[in-house]
């Protein structure tokens, strides 16, 4: 018979056998990136391969024709790929800017002043969040007609200036960024409102208006219909309306699909490189060090 364990003493406790928690999610990540990574990986090997291996191969292995395939694209047209490049530039460009910086302002407005009507403007924001961007694009294009601003790069660009849900993005990041106390000390310093929010305000915001800008230039640079219903001058379409007029030509011309995937596969190194670029922006807990310095 095994003695009792003494007073005061611990018996040796069996160890609990380890459960697998963190598989499931970890499995479920990446069939995710799977899922992702799939369709862009296989743009990349099919943009490798020539007119022949595109359609008599269906392996993963890269082909020979990358060279030929670049060659062939910036020589279309006379170069229409580089202008269709720099229209997209543009598009995304200047129109992630203007939102960021709006989109900004009025948060801030909103998140730090009250005056008349602000729950109202921030309950109207809400509602345009909810509403599709699709229902929105005739009519826009029947009031720049009307102003006789169709067919012009201002027809892609003011309309995207003012985005609902980036003001939404940026009233909330303010009011969790910018303690009230940090703006009181300015104003007891003396400090007047434009100098608050140019001095304050702005380097806590940085990180929120860097995700703003992100959100806006890929909505932007992947936007087709705006683009594909105001525009009738194809030097002035974005990438993804040119690749779609060569979709539609490649109907009746087959060796248009290796351009359409080649310069599918271009259009993704501009967003790659600005995520890569721009991620060390994203710093949390800024608030933290500014209140206690």
């Amino acid at each position: 018979m095994a003695a009792a364990a003494l007073p005061g003493t611990r018996g040796h406790a069996r160890p609990s056998p380890r459960r697998p928690v963190g598989i499931v999610p970890t499995a479920v990540l990446v069939l995710g990136a799977i899922y992702t990574l799939f369709p862009v990986s296989w743009v990349v090997v099919a943009a490798t391969k020539s007119k022949a291996e595109l359609f008599s191969t269906s392996t993963f292995a890269p082909g020979t024709g990358l060279l030929s395939n670049l060659a062939d694209l910036f020589a279309y047209r006379d170069g229409v790929f580089w202008l269709w490049l720099l229209n997209t530039a543009l598009y995304a460009g200047g129109g992630a800017v203007l939102s960021t910086a709006v989109s900004t302002i009025s948060g801030y407005a909103l998140a730090k002043y009250s005056f008349p009507g602000r729950n109202l403007i921030f309950n109207l924001l809400i509602g345009g969040i909810l509403v599709p961007s699709v229902v929105l694009a005739i009519p826009q294009y029947l009031l720049f007609s009307k102003a006789g601003l169709a067919d012009t790069y201002w027809s892609v660009l003011l309309p995207q200036i003012l985005h609902p849900y980036s003001i939404y993005l940026a009233r909330i990041y303010a009011q969790a960024a910018i303690p009230a106390s940090l703006l009181e000390a300015g104003r007891l310093d003396g400090a007047g409102e434009w100098r608050l929010f140019r001095r304050v305000a702005l380097p806590l915001l940085t990180p929120g208006m860097v995700t703003i800008f992100l959100f806006q230039f890929v909505a932007i640079w992947n936007n087709f219909l705006l683009p594909f219903i105001m525009l009738g001058d194809d030097h002035k379409f974005p990438l993804t309306v040119g690749l779609y007029t060569l979709l539609a030509a490649g109907a009746n011309q087959p060796s248009l699909y290796n351009l359409i995937i080649t310069g599918t596969m271009l259009s993704l190194i501009p967003l790659i490189a600005l995520f890569l670029t721009m991620q060390r922006y994203w710093r949390t807990d800024l608030s933290g060090g500014a209140v206690k310095s």
